[in-house]
């Protein structure tokens, strides 16, 4: 089904793989008549002549990316937009659109959401931007139809930014990136290693676009084979695939940890475009004659079979015959997983699911930028054509990804078969994909064609001793399961027919209902700012020593984001920087923002130019301690803050909150054995935070300790590779020495780091 080729290979004439061995030179001449160097050949992959195309840098090595777009959804442009008016905006200097699928139900919170979103309509018409009012459009649909084109690179405020499939290389990141883009400034990166994934076959009847990443998904991330690099897919098998089906693996290339992704094109994306409107958009994309990549993964589509991705990742693959045919063992060793994701805080079964041999799920939901295409709808109409749902618990919603998409689902008829079963069918909106919207019953299970199954990211609270679950599948497969009212059945055994559908775009939709500047910028025009939104408090620089508080220590293999910063209601706080920090890994840690506040009134007292020792009792001793060693450390070189510990932290979203919460409520660093991506790293960064790595196995501290960091300010502007920290034992008088590392920093970054954030950095 998947091969993982170890080691660099070449691709020739976009067809043959010739591995990087002794014999690769005369197999290629061969093949070609001519002799080509590993170094030209890496020049010859699609992902190189986009980036070198947008590098300003003239340094392949050290790219310094300009973006032709932004995009951003309404839980990330508010702050993205406060951030860079702080440091100057005065117009948006590329297209910048302003999407709002997120918080669109406003429904919690008062009037927060509509505040944001009007904040959002007057910021677009002041500095010359895009703006999608709710329910039209969910972000990444909305770029496939209106922004997407063939060579060009898009930057989004969502992890799922992803525009491969149409020619696009595209990238999500946290806020602070988009403010870099907006300040005229770039996107810094190491030239990333490119990975061909090479496909070959076609998929069989039954078979969609969620079935081929979740093979893909499991077969790649928890062995890191495509982290932080690019997905280029190749291959013969690509042609076999429509523009729809591509879009939908395309999307999830994010949950594999890579950087980006870009495919070949053809005829089909061509179509694509034309259907738009914007054929001119379209670009033919191939690997050279010759292309070498630094690793390969080969994907017979033929033999991928209808997937699910069990709670709580969606790299926790079974195909669904698998788990039919294995039940008890396969559900008892997910309780068993889950209870480390969940820390033991609830009860979670799976195994009383289980009727008659037969495992019943409790609901389905086919929605977002995976699932909600339009041939991922038509395909589960046709399924259930004549079937209903059933009267009992299973319930089943749809939500198309676009308003354009919804019309053409009404005018071909298969909205109305949908409909007929007992479905509801939906507005444009991400909430299910997030925890807000159809948030099942205390331990339901839901299968979704949607992007990520974190613990408690379909809505339910630990916290409140609640507990649902998700598990990642395909629209077919959901539609199969839902004609059989609740029974889980793969889509290869529907015995029908799928129809031939032909989409046709209507473009009034956006015509008569989206504000398109057309990158005019109105100085006049006045911001609507709703009571909850609020500037961002002020920060300080980094000092030159350093006291640390541990205040949470998470030793599960991966920490998420959506467990670093819950999704969900929290989402409609996300304008009001100090309101949304008190959700601050509430589902993980709810000890860590008391503990956070409690140690930060020192930094406050400091920085006020009050003695330390009066705002918490533990600051004399400790500091009795370090001067022992290190006299002249006192309170006006010495800042305070917190820390936590967690072994491989950020894997998920792209949200910026992650980090920035941690530092309003007084942190200055996260200590880990790795960083599960790119994008957490460069948040925490960005907002002005150390982020140290320590070696695995080596944890000289526990939560509560005090750690003590001498020089960190020379050490980041020196450029030290081992910096030396200190665990403060009070209670014995004594420091242990121990060794941590920052890992490389651009000059910009440790600059950012030394002003305390990229507020201060660009703080005219």
């Amino acid at each position: 089904m998947i091969e993982l080729l170890q080691g660099g290979a070449y691709l020739v004439k976009g067809n043959d793989i010739v591995m990087d061995n002794g014999e690769a030179a005369a197999a290629i001449a061969a093949k070609t008549g001519k002799t080509v160097a590993k170094e030209e050949a890496a020049k010859n992959t699609i992902a190189y002549g986009i980036l070198e195309s947008h590098n300003t840098s003239g340094n392949m090595e050290k790219l310094k990316i300009r973006f032709d777009k932004l995009t951003s959804h309404d839980i990330t442009f508010v702050g993205i937009i406060q951030t860079a008016r702080a440091s100057g905006l005065e117009k948006f200097p590329m297209p910048y659109v302003l999407t709002n699928c997120h918080n669109s139900l406003c429904a919690v919170g008062g009037t927060i959401n509509e505040d944001d979103h009007m904040f959002g309509l007057s910021c677009a018409k002041k500095y010359g931007g895009m703006y999608v009012p709710p329910h039209q459009a969910v972000i990444h649909q909305f770029a496939r139809e209106m922004l997407a084109g063939g060579g060009k690179m898009i930057l989004g405020s969502d992890s799922h930014t992803r525009y491969g499939a149409l020619g696009t290389m595209a990238m999500g990141e946290g806020g602070p990136e988009l403010v870099k883009q907006l300040l005229n400034q770039t996107y810094d990166i190491n030239m990333p290693g490119v990975v061909g994934i090479y496909l070959t076959g076609a998929p069989i009847k039954g078979v969609g676009p969620q079935d081929v990443a979740l093979a893909i998904i499991g077969a790649v991330f928890k062995n890191g084979f495509v982290k932080n690099k690019v997905m280029e897919f190749v291959g013969p098998g690509v042609e076999s695939l429509s523009a729809d089906f591509r879009i939908g693996v395309d999307v999830m290339t994010t949950e594999t940890t890579c950087l980006s992704s870009i495919w070949k094109t053809d005829k089909q994306i061509e179509e694509f475009y034309e259907i738009h409107g914007r054929k001119e958009e379209y670009k033919e994309l191939n690997p050279g004659e010759v292309a070498y990549y630094d690793n390969m993964m080969i994907v017979d589509l033929s033999k991928i079979r209808p997937m699910i991705a069990m709670p709580f990742h969606p790299s926790n693959t079974y195909t669904i015959e698998e788990l039919n045919a294995n039940l008890l063992d396969i559900l008892d060793e997910t309780e068993k997983r889950a209870q480390v994701s969940l820390d033991g805080a609830v009860e979670f079964h799976l195994k009383d699911k289980v009727r008659n041999g037969k495992f019943i799920v409790d609901q389905g939901i086919i929605a977002g930028c995976a699932g909600g295409g339009f041939e991922n709808i038509c395909a589960a109409a046709d399924i259930l054509k004549g079937r209903y749902i059933g009267a009992d618990e299973f319930t089943l919603s749809v939500y198309p990804a676009s308003m354009p998409v919804y019309m053409e689902l009404i005018r071909n008829g298969c909205a109305a078969t949908i409909l007929e079963t007992g479905a509801v069918m939906k507005t444009a909106f991400c909430g299910p994909c997030f925890g807000a919207g159809d948030t099942p019953a205390n331990n339901a299970f839901s299968i979704r064609h949607s992007t990520r199954n974190f613990p408690n990211r379909e809505g339910s609270k630990l916290q409140s001793g609640q507990i649902s679950s998700v598990a990642l599948m395909d629209a077919r497969s959901i539609a199969a399961t839902a004609a059989n009212q609740g029974v889980l059945t793969p889509a290869t055994d529907f015995d029908g027919e799928f129809g031939k559908y032909k989409y046709h775009f209507d473009s009034k939709i956006y015509e008569n209902r989206v504000f398109d500047s057309k990158g005019v910028a109105d100085p006049n025009q006045e911001i609507h700012f709703g009571p909850n939104i609020k500037d961002w408090p002020a920060m300080g620089e980094l000092p030159e020593n350093l006291v640390l508080r541990v205040v949470s220590e998470i030793h599960d293999p991966v920490t998420t984001t959506d467990e670093l910063i819950p999704s969900g209601e929290t989402s409609s706080y996300r304008s009001n920087p100090l309101g949304l920090a008190e959700f601050t890994l509430s589902r993980k840690d709810p000890n860590y923002v008391g503990l956070a506040k409690e140690f930060q009134k020192v930094e406050k007292a400091r920085m006020a130019g009050e003695h330390p020792c009066q705002a918490h009792p533990d600051v004399k001793p400790l500091m009795h301690v370090v001067k022992s060693k290190f006299e002249d450390a006192n309170h006006t070189n010495t800042g305070f803050g917190t820390t936590i510990f967690a072994v491989k932290p950020g894997d998920g979203s792209a949200r910026e909150q992650a980090a920035s919460c941690q530092k309003v409520l007084g942190g200055w660093a996260n200590i880990a054995n790795e960083y599960a991506t790119k994008r957490y790293r460069s948040n925490l960064i960005n907002w002005g935070m150390l982020p140290f790595l320590i070696k695995e196995g080596e944890l000289p501290f526990k939560n509560l300790d005090y750690l003590f960091i001498p020089g960190i300010k020379k050490a980041v502007e020196e450029k030290t590779e081992v910096i030396k920290a200190y665990k403060v034992d009070v209670e014995n008088e004594s420091l242990t020495e121990f060794e941590l590392k920052l890992g490389e920093l651009t000059d910009e970054e440790r600059q950012i780091i030394l002003k305390g954030c990229l507020i201060n950095y660009n703080r005219v």
